[in-house]
């Protein structure tokens, strides 16, 4: 079926909440199973960029306040390619294509200092919790507005945060108590690598090309992936957890977030495909009483 063929008629008050949910579900289904190569090009690519920054600053034929925003840009880019793989959606388990979709999960995620199966359990675990104020791991970046929402983004990431904790209780109730060793080597192997430089005399490439771009892109993953799609972080019902709305960066500045409610509602929808995905689907959403803002 093409992807454009509308399927939603013009007055659902007539349909039952089964016939709502298997339209919903059929409109969700035209937008799935498909690779998304646009998330494979772009962590290979991404990557790849960031490392050529290296050379390229030590040779002197990039200097360095020219290769800091392009490294932030980078450490900001890396997550939602990892984001694809830890839902399935370059390639289910069994398929052909399960390598890829392990690949590039594992191979881009320790530019931001996590192992992947960290990132897989924990996000997979805010999915099935999303605003509980006991087992949702994001649920520490709750706030007021904007502005706090960046200082309890900074705040948490501190040494005995609650946030710090709750990744480790969603660690332990998957069963998982090996990912808490290897988050630690992932750390340690971060601090020995950002050492050797800086012993070595490249302690502002180190700090400029990967420490603090780092803790800017983390900040902002967290701001539109944790906080602004789901503030106030109140409601629990799988219609009223999460929102679509509308960003003053846009959907690409957002990170593709400002249809966010797709991703919760169905995660196999692949991230460049949830914004046709949700205007084809609005109506249903208005129907379920959804937090639209768009």
């Amino acid at each position: 079926m093409n992807a454009h063929t509308k399927m939603v008629p013009d007055d659902l008050s007539q349909l039952s909440d089964g016939e709502l949910k298997r339209l919903e579900l059929k409109i969700a289904r035209k937008y799935s199973g498909k690779v998304p190569w646009i998330a494979v090009i772009w962590a290979f690519g991404n990557m790849a960029v960031w490392l050529s920054l290296w050379p390229l600053v030590f040779t002197g034929l990039l200097p360095l306040w020219a290769a800091f925003p392009i490294a932030i840009v980078n450490m900001a880019l890396v997550y939602l390619p990892t984001h694809e793989a830890q839902h399935d959606i370059i390639a289910r388990p069994g398929t052909k294509l399960r390598w890829l979709n392990e690949l590039v999960g594992h191979s881009t995620s320790w530019m931001i200092v996590y192992p992947f199966e960290v990132l897989r359990v924990t996000h997979l675990d805010h999915h099935r919790h999303t605003n509980d104020p006991e087992l949702d791991v994001d649920i520490t970046v709750n706030a007021r507005g904007p502005w706090h929402a960046l200082w309890r983004i900074v705040t948490q990431r501190q040494p005995g945060a609650k946030r710090n904790s709750d990744y480790a209780a969603a660690i332990y109730r998957a069963g998982r108590t090996d990912l808490i060793l290897l988050s630690l080597a992932y750390k340690l192997g971060h601090i020995a690598i950002l050492g050797a430089l800086a012993w070595n005399g490249y302690a502002l490439e180190a700090f400029f090309l990967w420490w603090l771009p780092y803790h800017i892109a983390i900040t902002y993953i967290v701001f539109f992936l944790s906080w602004a799609p789901h503030h106030p972080g109140t409601e629990q019902g799988r219609y009223r957890n999460t929102r679509s709305w509308r960003s003053k960066l846009g959907n690409i500045g957002s990170m593709g977030m400002q249809f966010h409610i797709i991703h919760h509602l169905h995660p196999y929808i692949p991230l460049h495909l949830t914004p046709a995905a949700y205007w084809e689907m609005k109506p249903i959403l208005e129907a379920r009483d959804c937090r639209l803002g768009i």
